[in-house]
C-alpha cells in the first residue's frame, strides 16, 4: 500500500514538472524564434539584447526545474529505502541493474546498426 501511495504521489509531482518544463521550453523557444537578430539600428539592439536576457531567464528557471525533479527521485528513492525491506531493496537494486545493462547493451546495438 505504502508503494503504491508512493508512485502515486511521485507520478503527480512528476506529471506537474513535466507540464511546466514544456510550458517553459515553448516559452523559451517562442522568445527565441520572435527574436530578429541584431541589426545596426540601436532600438533593434537594444530590443534584441532584451529578448536574449529574457531567454537567460528562463534558462535559468529551466535548470531549477531540473534541480526540483533530481530532488523528487531522491526524496522518492528515500522514501522507498524507509518502506522496503532490506531484501526488498537488493532486489531492487538487481533489477535496476539488469535494466541499466540492457538499454546499455540495446543502445550499443543501435549505434551500431547498418546505416542506409
Amino acid at each position: 500500500m505504502a508503494i503504491t501511495n508512493l508512485q502515486q504521489s511521485s507520478q503527480q509531482a512528476e506529471d506537474a514538472l513535466s507540464q511546466g518544463m514544456e510550458a517553459l521550453q515553448q516559452s523559451l523557444a517562442d522568445t527565441l524564434v520572435g527574436s530578429p537578430g541584431p541589426s545596426s539600428s540601436s532600438g533593434n539592439v537594444a530590443n534584441y539584447m532584451g529578448q536574449m536576457a529574457m531567454a537567460m531567464g528562463k534558462l535559468g528557471t529551466l535548470e531549477g526545474f531540473i534541480h526540483q525533479a533530481d530532488n523528487l527521485r531522491q526524496q522518492t528513492l528515500q522514501q522507498m529505502h524507509r518502506v522496503l525491506t532490506t531484501r526488498q531493496s537488493a532486489r531492487a537494486v538487481l533489477a535496476i541493474n539488469d535494466y541499466f545493462s540492457r538499454l546499455r547493451a540495446l543502445s550499443c546495438l543501435w549505434l551500431a546498426r547498418p546505416r542506409e
